[in-house]
């Protein structure tokens, strides 16, 4: 059983919402937790609640499309803090559009964040810890990796299905040599990664991964890849509903295909329910 007391773990993109929230429970757990974010003054914040928690933490400066940048904020983290034991690969962005109007370089830039981002920490990390057999890496996916229905940003979803394949070929060449491997896959949460959204087409409808799902917060997230990192998973969903769908899609999907289609056609968007605020 896996447990994060005495880790050493280095987060990049963990100055807001589920990266932040992970740096925190990380740091509740009882792990010493390297911030890396391109908003400094934000990871310098997240670095301080963890301390104010009674946690050991740091932030570092990183632009994750830049390679040098990657491995200079891991050899600042080791230099500070010591062997890094668990590597968090979380930066990512979202757009909306059709895939005719979104521009080759928009592609590219998804790609770079989502994807890329992961290859840069991978190159540095993985001969450090095969090395020494043992070390855990933890990329960020999601459910629009999983299955189709995130027609209206297919970068994205391009992207976190190459992190999904990834993560699970990682774990079949590593674990035999002591290096765990887990791949968080969010579904709905609650962050504010939609304000920062580009829009490419004025007529792209939002399409969500279905109504059946709840809306969770980014500190039930984080929870849930903890536990799941306790626990040995390889693919780490935040809701277990999700099986049912990959299980439906896996068995035909052609099928699957169809109804997402006819979903959206009878105007069904798929987006679940936004929870109500309690009243006091």
């Amino acid at each position: 059983m896996f447990t994060l007391a005495g880790k050493t773990v280095l987060i990049y993109g963990a100055a807001q919402g589920i990266g932040r929230a992970v740096a925190l429970e990380f740091g509740r757990r009882g792990a010493t937790v390297a911030v890396a974010d391109l908003n400094a003054a934000a990871a310098e914040q997240t670095a301080a609640d963890i301390a104010v928690a009674g946690a050991r933490a740091m932030a570092i400066s990183c632009d994750v499309t830049v390679e040098e940048s990657v491995r200079s904020a891991a050899h600042e983290a080791e230099t500070r803090l010591g062997e890094v034991d668990v590597v968090m690969n979380n930066v990512g962005a979202i757009l909306n559009g059709n895939p005719e109007d979104i521009p080759t370089a928009e592609w590219r830039r998804i790609m770079d964040l989502n994807f890329f981002s992961a290859v840069h920490s991978n190159q540095y990390f993985l001969p450090k810890m095969i090395a020494r057999r043992s070390g855990y890496i933890v990329n960020t996916a999601s459910f629009a990796g999983l299955y189709p229905y995130a027609a209206n940003r297919m970068p994205y979803v391009a992207a976190k299905a190459a992190v999904v394949a990834l993560s699970e070929s990682l774990a079949v060449y590593l674990h035999p040599m002591g290096v765990r491997i887990s791949c968080l896959c969010p579904g709905p949460v609650a962050t504010g990664v939609l304000n920062s959204m580009k829009t490419w087409s004025a007529n792209a409808a939002f399409r969500g991964p279905g109504s059946q799902y709840e809306v969770i917060t980014p500190e039930r997230a984080a929870v849930i890849l903890a536990d799941g990192m306790r626990d040995g998973q390889v693919i780490i969903p935040t809701d277990p509903k999700v099986w049912e769908v990959i299980r439906r899609h896996a068995a035909s999907p052609d099928a699957f295909i169809e109804g997402k289609i006819a979903e959206f056609a009878r105007g069904d968007s798929g987006r679940p329910p936004m929870p109500q605020p309690q009243r006091a």
